[in-house]
């Protein structure tokens, strides 16, 4: 059973759900529990506190763990678009154009 459905019974593949506006989807989404699926999976990806890092179960620490290196890849990659359009506008600027 989804988040959604447990928490709000909101099933997301229907009618009432593609009919919902964002700002209300990001509300619900903001509201989900701890208690549920989701909830739970947020949680273990935000925690920093090492006393609780310690406690977790090997698949906590891996559902953590792919989580970091997937956010640390995308701002490796966003980085390096912002050093490659550094070097674009430099290479533009000594060839004279604006």
């Amino acid at each position: 059973m989804s988040s959604f459905l447990s928490q709000y019974g909101v099933r997301l593949m229907r009618k009432e759900f593609k009919d919902m506006q964002w700002d209300e989807f990001r509300a619900l989404l903001a509201g989900i529990s701890p208690e549920t699926a989701l909830g739970r999976v947020v949680a273990i990806r935000a925690e920093n506190d090492k006393n609780i890092l310690k406690n977790f179960t090997p698949e906590q620490h891996k559902i953590r763990n792919e989580w970091r290196k997937k956010q640390a890849y995308s701002k490796a990659n966003e980085d390096l678009i912002n050093v490659l359009d550094g070097l674009k506008e430099a290479f533009i600027a000594m060839a004279g154009g604006d």
